[in-house]
């Protein structure tokens, strides 16, 4: 249990200085939008013009209305953390039942 904690403070540390990208002045590797490709390649990639309208971001630009920048990247930090925990325990729990199973046969 002593790691599972020392591994929640970990995660909660790094949520709370994810506002420290805000001091950088470019955007983040591999966030490029439309616009920064343009000038950055001189076209946008045919799959990227094509799928653009599927996906919209619940907190664009990290930020929540209302609520500015740093509020923003820690909450979406959080979420995505909560996220991939999730998800990684439904993995473990289901992989982990199929081996239970697998040994009774």
């Amino acid at each position: 249990m002593k790691g599972i904690k020392k591994l929640w403070i970990g995660l909660g540390l790094l949520a709370l200085i994810s506002p420290l990208g805000l001091l950088a002045t470019n955007t983040a590797w591999g966030e490029w939008g439309s616009d920064e490709l343009t000038k950055l390649l001189g076209y946008v990639p045919a799959g990227m013009v094509k799928f653009s309208d599927i996906w919209k971001a619940p907190f664009a630009d990290y930020t929540i209305p209302q609520a500015g920048d740093k509020p923003g990247y820690i909450i979406s930090a959080l979420i995505g953390m909560g996220l991939i925990v999730i998800i990684t325990w439904l993995l473990g729990h289901l992989l982990a039942q199929k081996a239970q199973k697998t040994r009774k046969q």
